[in-house]
């Protein structure tokens, strides 16, 4: 396999990093996990700009453009022969001298890993079953959550979830509140009603719950963001999770509480739904605003 790293595609065994850089010694690093569709790199724009604002926080310098981020992932492609791929687009502070520093970074490393996936529409697992942690999701150390190599509590979570990819972790806050999954960000349905966690809650926002949300509101669904408690989920119609590789995955059951699913809305599911319009458009958009370009067009005309 080979991997991406500061400008050259090199065989994964042979790629290097400095023991002076500060992503190593300081947890200073962001990344985006995305996947590409025979070729598409969905919501690139959309992960990028999340990235940036977060390097900006940590004070490290790059910008996005969307032109040579697409000749990296190219060229990894290629180098790979891959047309299918999860991607992890990594950016490292660099390296620095011992100790804490207040100036920028203006040389990071920058680290693309990828690894094959199966064709759209060929997934693992169509559903989950939900366990409640009794590890809290921490709170964020910034104003906002960041996607950085701070890790630790989500790797809690998983231990304790444990190996079986069919389970999701599910984390409460601090405060006792839903908050999101080990790896995606949770959302519940119950009447006509779409619920998920606030980013107030010191959730990741993820571009996928994102993308979501603006796909429910363009078809009509009301979606309420807020604090939650647990209680609210058990009483749920359906329920569902998202990322940007698993896309849209219900969940059959959360603990001891199994869903109705369809039988309470004369047989529609809300879940089905959206994961059938987000396959619509996931070797297409290169953000999520562009699902309402056409409507705009019509109301300009």
């Amino acid at each position: 396999m080979y991997i991406y790293i500061n400008g050259e595609i090199k065989e994964a065994g042979d790629a290097r990093l400095s023991v002076f850089e500060h992503g190593f010694m300081y947890g200073l690093g962001l990344f985006e996990t995305f996947r590409i569709y025979n070729g598409h790199p969905f919501l690139l724009d959309d992960h990028f700009r999340r990235m940036e604002k977060g390097l900006s926080l940590m004070n490290i310098e790059w910008k996005y453009k969307r032109k040579e981020v697409i000749q990296q992932l190219n060229d990894l492609l290629e180098a790979n022969q891959w047309k299918n791929a999860y991607v992890r687009y990594n950016i490292s502070a660099g390296t620095g001298e011992l100790g804490l520093t207040t100036k920028p970074y203006q040389s990071p490393a920058i680290i693309i890993y990828m690894k094959p996936l199966p064709e759209a529409g060929e997934s693992r697992f169509s559903e989950k079953q939900g366990q409640l942690l009794t590890v809290r999701r921490n709170s964020p150390e910034a104003s906002m959550r960041l996607k950085s190599h701070h890790y630790f509590n989500s790797i809690l979570g998983k231990r304790e979830a444990g190996d079986d990819f069919s389970i999701e972790g599910l984390f409460v806050n601090e405060q006792g509140d839903l908050a999101e999954g080990v790896v995606s960000n949770l959302f519940w349905v119950k009447g006509t009603t779409i619920y998920t966690p606030s980013v107030q809650t010191g959730i990741l926002n993820g571009v996928t719950r994102t993308f979501v949300i603006k796909l429910a509101r363009k078809h009509s669904y009301y979606i309420r963001e807020g604090r939650f408690k647990p209680a609210m989920l058990f009483d749920a119609d359906e329920a569902f999770i998202t990322n940007s590789i698993q896309e849209v995955i219900r969940l059959k059951g959360v603990d001891r509480y199994t869903f109705n699913n369809r039988k309470k809305n004369n047989g529609h599911s809300t879940v089905d739904f959206l994961h059938n319009e987000y396959t619509k458009y996931r070797q297409q958009l290169w953000n999520s605003e562009e699902i309402f370009v056409e409507e705009r067009k019509k109301e300009n005309e």
